[in-house]
């Protein structure tokens, strides 16, 4: 027997009609889906009502926002804003006494080496202001500010208090009050960081404040006792 009738002679084994089964028939059906369909196909009226029927997210109540960079950039605005103004006021800026007038103030104190002290004071205030308004070396800059705020509420007169005095020629001498308010902004400050607006946002003080918090601190404290015993 020929090839050909070899091919043709013999029955159909499926099909209609007399129509072989060719192969590629069955995997044509395959493909198109319709003697297979996709038994894992989902159905779209269950996927919504899961999702409709899914808890929704809660955030958690820990979660760092905006509004804590926000506040904590206006406090280092103010605080460093106001360390600055002071530090230009001793230079003679907006009618302050100048470095020589404020050096002979803390002699009048019982400070010596006044000079030396009055330009450490007014540098120190500058600079760590303007290094807070940026957020720069933070941890630092709030140490020096806390270390200047710290002496002046342990020099200020018993007699004057926390709120100040009236003197009878009508001059007011301050009280403990606005030194005390800075000496907290300055230490929150060392505890929190300056927060992601500012230029230490990449670094491990604005990532882990606390302890380079109390290095800060303890700086602080060995800046004033250090001013106070070896100045007084």
């Amino acid at each position: 027997m020929s090839t050909h009738d070899e091919l043709y002679s013999s029955e159909p084994t499926s099909g209609y009609y007399g129509r072989r089964n060719y192969p590629g028939r069955h995997d044509r059906q395959d493909r198109t889906g319709a003697n297979n369909p996709k038994p894992n196909t989902p159905n779209p009226d269950d996927v919504l009502d899961e999702f409709e029927s899914s808890p929704e997210e809660v955030e958690p109540a820990t979660r760092w926002h905006a509004g804590l960079d926000l506040g904590l950039l206006i406090l280092r605005f103010f605080l460093g804003g106001s360390m600055i103004a002071s530090g230009l006021h001793r230079f003679g800026l907006f009618g302050g006494p100048g470095i020589d007038g404020f050096a002979a103030d803390l002699e009048a104190s019982g400070f010596t080496r006044p000079l030396l002290l009055s330009w450490a004071t007014a540098v120190t205030e500058v600079g760590a202001g303007g290094m807070l308004v940026l957020g720069l070396f933070t941890p630092l800059a709030a140490a020096g500010v806390l270390g200047i705020v710290a002496s002046a509420v342990y020099l200020t007169p018993r007699d004057v208090g926390y709120y100040g005095i009236l003197q009878e020629d009508g001059a007011v001498v301050p009280g403990a009050a606005f030194p005390l308010m800075l000496a907290g902004a300055a230490a929150a400050m060392l505890f929190t960081g300056p927060g992601r607006v500012a230029l230490d946002v990449k670094t491990p003080w604005r990532r882990r404040p606390v302890p380079f918090g109390i290095v800060g601190l303890l700086l602080a404290a060995g800046a004033a006792v250090a001013v106070i015993m070896l100045f007084r």
